[in-house]
């Protein structure tokens, strides 16, 4: 299907061969046709992922002064995303990407420019709140969809790792380049281009996505449990039994392992949300607080070349004891935070502690990819966005308080224990992890 040759090539012994040998899989994948498109567009519409809740901070208080309305507002777009994410990716899978997508493009655009504008024309501090939810909650997920296409282009191919991987390169990359963008956009051109930018670029992107036509999945339709079809065909059209079935179609969670992985992501997302914010206050007490943004570009171009070596070697161990290992790696780094002296030690030991990070990501959507219930892949896989988005939520609002009372090494305690907890629960449901053999079983 991809037009992918899988056999064993020899391997170049030449220095070029052995410098390029990491990229060529990642070369493979981008010869089956249309792949290279959609990916890119998907990294341009994914942007604002990393720009919009830090510029919607950026603009609102620079206009009203107020950061803790600005938080405030940009918490409630990050809750927004994450409760009607998996809702959305759910009517995706029952309607087609290009259906769901336009017309949540239109309402995202539309929210977003009702923001800038009560923010400009200085209208009550309520004003923001509805607009900045409804954008936070329109905004498209296409990380999770473009995960979706590459499951479908390489069904049971060895090579859907490697795409994998990139996808969440791809993500670190917008984490490097997205929060320093908007940074700049918002204190050296004005405050309201910052989220403009974002906008922008996720119309941009989405509109070109959805234009790939050619790799868009076709719409599979849930499977109706059994018994649950049973009953439908005896009670026959309009009956008792017709309800049940359509019921059955959406019983249960998209994939087993959904029940570990989601409060597995969302502790991940308080403990990354907990270091970001503990390495400004760290870098603010040895009075070099712009380098907290390296320190924190030196974390993602860490996980980035991590993602990228990992995803250029085809792996023997279990995906569900690679999910723990790695996870199990970040976590220890992680606990030697707190411990660093200086700004120096910090950037090598943050640098180091990354590269696990990606590979960690990685693993998690592949394992949620092969547990899928048929029509439901991409629903599966937005649940873990979901849940890194509440976690950014929960665990700002905690280690905030952390920070302001005890300091910055306390806050890398929290993220520490944040990180304990998730190791502990994935490990704790290591057994559920496991990839599934065909389709999904009905329950959990």
């Amino acid at each position: 299907m991809t037009g992918i040759d899988e056999a064993k090539r020899p391997a170049s012994r030449s220095p070029a061969g052995l410098l390029t040998r990491p990229l060529q899989p990642y070369a493979e994948i981008f010869k089956i046709p249309g792949a290279w498109r959609f990916s890119v567009a998907a990294v341009i519409g994914r942007m604002p992922m990393s720009m919009f809740g830090l510029g919607t901070v950026l603009l609102i208080s620079a206009v009203t002064g107020k950061y803790g309305v600005a938080g405030a507002v940009s918490a409630v777009g990050s809750l927004g995303y994450a409760f009607t994410s998996p809702r959305i990716a759910r009517a995706v899978d029952s309607h087609g990407q290009r259906r769901v997508l336009l017309p949540l493009l239109a309402v995202f655009t539309v929210a977003t420019a009702l923001l800038i504008a009560a923010v400009e024309f200085k209208l009550p501090t309520w004003a923001f709140f509805v607009p900045g939810a409804i954008a936070g909650a329109a905004m498209p997920s296409l990380g999770t969809m473009v995960r979706a296409r590459w499951s479908v282009l390489l069904a049971g191919s060895p090579r859907l790792h490697a795409a994998f991987s990139f996808e969440s390169v791809a993500d670190e990359l917008c984490f490097i380049v997205g929060p320093a963008a908007v940074t700049l956009l918002a204190t050296e051109v004005s405050p309201a281009s910052g989220v403009g930018v974002a906008a922008v670029l996720c119309l941009l992107g989405t509109l070109w996505f959805v234009a790939e036509r050619g790799t868009e999945p076709a719409v599979v339709r849930p499977e109706r449990p059994a018994s649950r079809a049973g009953r439908g065909g005896r009670t026959g059209r309009g009956g008792q039994g017709g309800r049940a079935g359509r019921a059955g179609r959406v019983r249960g969670a998209p994939a087993p392992g959904l029940i570990v992985l989601a409060p597995v992501y969302l502790l991940l997302g308080a403990m990354f949300v907990s270091i970001d914010l503990s390495t400004v206050a760290f870098a603010q007490h040895f009075g070099h607080k712009p380098l907290a943004g390296f320190i924190l570009g030196a974390y993602a171009f860490g996980s980035a070349t991590g993602g990228i070596w990992y995803g250029s070697r085809q792996w023997g161990a279990p995906l569900e004891k690679r999910f723990a290992f790695t996870l199990t790696l970040t976590v220890l780094g992680v606990a030697t935070f707190w411990a660093q002296p200086n700004l120096i030690t910090l950037t090598c030991v943050i640098y180091l502690c990354g590269l696990a990070i990606a590979p960690t990501l990685i693993a998690g959507f592949s394992l949620l990819e092969a547990q899928a219930r048929p029509g439901r892949r991409t629903e599966a896989m937005s649940w873990l966005s979901s849940g890194i988005a509440v976690g950014v939520a929960a665990g700002a609002s905690v280690v905030g308080f952390v920070i302001d009372a005890h300091g910055p090494r306390f806050g890398y305690g929290f993220a520490a224990v944040c990180g304990a907890a998730s190791a502990t629960t994935c490990l704790a449901g290591l057994r559920r992890l496991k990839p599934v053999d065909g389709p999904a079983p009905a329950g959990i």
